[in-house]
């Protein structure tokens, strides 16, 4: 999704957010991601500065005080992996071993055998589910991924996309810093 994105390619707008949508997106954020309870008013201040980037295909990033913290395509909220990193406890985690480090940093999905594999840790979750990507001997997640398939199923099957990843390190958006 942000493998070719650059700012001054893919956005094509920055506007102020009003209070009202501003109260319903944390409303929208805080029951989808039950852990930000206990960190709302960091993340999430009553009194910051939000912005929405508009981007092509339907994609909106929410920055606070010039900050992109979570992003949506179509109508789901997923945070940036800047968040991630610094609230590690927001998303359950998946573990892949480490040979698939280096196709997660070049854009490719998951497979099942990544997740199987000796040296991975596959965690219950089911299909759907939004999931930070952690890899064998990592401490942070290089990825934030949708299961395409519950644990389950991918022990069973053991093949095909087991994560849809959504956005890795060193992506478009992970090298949008700072918005104005």
């Amino acid at each position: 999704m942000f493998k070719k994105f650059t700012e001054s390619e893919n956005v094509s707008g920055v506007t102020q957010v009003k209070s009202s949508v501003i109260r319903n997106i944390r409303a929208d954020l805080l029951e989808k991601y039950p852990p930000l309870k206990e960190y709302a008013d960091v993340i999430l201040p009553k009194k910051g500065s939000y912005k929405m980037v508009k981007c092509h295909e339907r994609i909106e990033i929410i920055a606070v005080n010039g900050e992109p913290i979570f992003f949506r395509q179509r109508d789901d909220f997923y945070p940036t992996l800047r968040l991630l990193h610094k609230y590690p406890v927001l998303l359950p985690e998946q573990r892949v071993d480490k040979g698939a480090i280096r196709f997660i940093l070049s854009g490719a999905n998951i497979m099942c055998r990544g997740l199987t594999s000796p040296g991975a840790t596959l965690s219950p979750a089911e299909k759907d589910d939004v999931v930070a990507v952690m890899a064998e001997g990592k401490e942070h997640a290089l990825a934030i991924g949708i299961m395409k398939m519950s644990s389950e199923e991918i022990e069973k099957v053991n093949k095909d996309i087991g994560i849809d990843l959504l956005h890795y390190l060193n992506d478009g958006l992970w090298h949008l810093t700072d918005i104005k």
